[in-house]
């Protein structure tokens, strides 16, 4: 829907409820346009330029696309379902309606910028090596990695009888006992940040995505998300060559 629609109408083809529920409903003040309460029988709204909400949830139409950055925190599974029982990400989308499903996985005890929608096309181009699309994560790692095993990280290594990526990594800081690093890749195995320390001798003791491309987690609190726009999910594609090492 990109022209103007009645409230009422556009409500009952979300399929949220009927048509003359519908007048019930903003009647009663339930719902809004851009935050404000709207109870004037026959307001017209764009569906595309503003943001409708029914008791605090999002209304989307089925045909709509949405797109979602959430901070995952540790011990949430980036299933649809868990038999296990463990909590699962989409349980954190309060006020979204529309049935959105992860792109890729987090583990269960790494965190940090998880994307979801509904968009089938878009999520198989970030998956699909062709595209290259870059996340970033910080490793707290134990021990201090020498600079010769960081260029062999960058360079690549041999996981699993096949050869890593060229990766980026910088040194942030290095404690007693540990080290901060941010590391860029544009693959998608397994566990395989984990697995990349793991191999040097320096395993990885706590895990945070930080970012797809250039779309940063940007203060975003853990458990926490935002709607992306247009301009978002450019960045998401941005190529800068984010493999030449310092």
């Amino acid at each position: 829907m990109s022209d103007t629609v009645r409230l009422q109408k556009y409500l009952a083809a979300c399929g949220v409820t009927s048509r003359r529920k519908a007048e019930e409903l903003i009647g009663q003040g339930r719902v809004t346009v851009d935050g404000q309460v709207v109870v004037a029988m026959g307001s017209q709204i764009d569906p595309v330029k503003q943001e409708i909400r029914l008791d605090g949830k999002l209304v989307i139409a089925a045909h709509d696309l949405l797109y979602i950055l959430l901070n995952k925190p540790q011990g949430y599974v980036t299933t649809m379902a868990d038999p296990q029982g463990r909590p699962i990400v989409t349980s954190l989308l309060t006020g979204i309606t529309a049935r959105l499903f992860p792109v890729g996985r987090l583990d269960l005890d790494t965190e940090g910028a998880l994307l979801l929608t509904n968009d089938g096309e878009l999520a198989q181009q970030i998956q699909h090596p062709s595209y290259e699309v870059t996340k970033t994560y910080e490793a707290q790692v134990l021990g201090r990695p020498s600079p010769t095993m960081l260029r062999q990280l960058a360079h690549g290594i041999l996981l699993e009888g096949k050869m890593t990526a060229p990766a980026k990594l910088v040194l942030i800081d290095g404690k007693i006992g540990s080290s901060n690093i941010r590391i860029t890749i544009h693959e998608g195995r397994k566990r395989q940040v984990r697995k990349m320390f793991q191999a040097i001798g320096h395993p990885v003791v706590h895990l945070k995505r930080i970012a797809y491309g250039r779309l940063f987690l940007e203060g975003l609190a853990p458990g926490k998300y935002r709607i992306l726009t247009a301009e978002d999910l450019k960045k998401i594609f941005i190529k800068e060559n984010p493999f030449t090492n310092q």
